[in-house]
């Protein structure tokens, strides 16, 4: 095992580092974490937090979860934080100050960008891009090749933190496969984006998106169809 690190480097009990693994300067590796071949941790970063929670929270208490799992070829930037059970597939980048929560999947070649926010129990695809400052609410899917443009909001709480009848009814937003939404814009809770359906820069999403629609606007309605070169079967990916 050849593992090269910085200073101030903690290491929990039973980690497992592969081959050619770089650590920067005062990272935290809890317990139990696995982390694959030729990955690089950089400074401050956090692996395999558990979650904390608020003395006046309404969530249940909550329980110790497995350890975080890391592929191989991962890049981890600084001050970024990867929850307990979180598990990043083969070659995933997550770039500075970003956030990964507990019981989220990322697949191989995902990136995702700096300050982005993926909260807990996301599914997150194959090659997908998720860009600065982008925030993925919880109990959310991105299926392959989306792409989420900078400070992209999604939501999952129609009752805006009121009421015990919120509880039922959380639910994250769907973008299925190829899908894309824009720069600004705010998709309300339990809406889906339809496969290779886009979203313009800045747009308020109050219904479900059919496949390959363009929509724009506040409210977003039909713009037109997505252009056929940019259709997933027209590029290399």
């Amino acid at each position: 095992m050849t593992v090269s690190q910085g200073r101030n480097v903690v290491i929990g009990e039973h980690v497992q580092l592969g081959e050619n693994v770089m650590i920067g300067h005062n990272v935290v590796i809890y317990n139990g974490v696995t982390i694959g071949d030729n990955c690089i941790i950089q400074d401050n970063a956090v692996i395999g937090k558990q979650p904390a929670r608020a003395k006046n929270s309404a969530l249940p208490e909550l329980k110790t979860l497995p350890p975080a799992k890391i592929g191989s070829g991962v890049t981890i930037g600084t001050n970024s934080i990867i929850y307990a059970s979180a598990e990043l597939g083969d070659d995933v980048f997550v770039a500075d100050l970003a956030t990964v929560r507990e019981r989220v999947t990322v697949g191989e070649k995902t990136i995702i960008g700096r300050g982005a926010a993926i909260e807990n129990d996301c599914v997150i695809g194959v090659k997908c891009k998720i860009e600065t400052n982008a925030y993925i609410t919880a109990y959310s899917e991105l299926e392959d090749l989306v792409f989420i443009a900078p400070a992209v909001v999604t939501t999952n709480d129609n009752y805006m933190a009121r009421s015990k009848e919120r509880f039922k009814h959380f639910k994250g937003v769907t973008v299925k496969k190829g899908g894309r939404i824009g720069a600004n814009s705010t998709i309300l809770p339990g809406k889906v984006i339809g496969q290779e359906a886009a979203v313009a820069a800045g747009s308020l999403v109050t219904k479900d998106v059919e496949s390959e629609n363009l929509v724009a606007g506040q409210p977003a309605r039909m713009f037109r169809l997505v252009p056929e070169d940019q259709l997933l079967k027209n590029q290399e990916v």
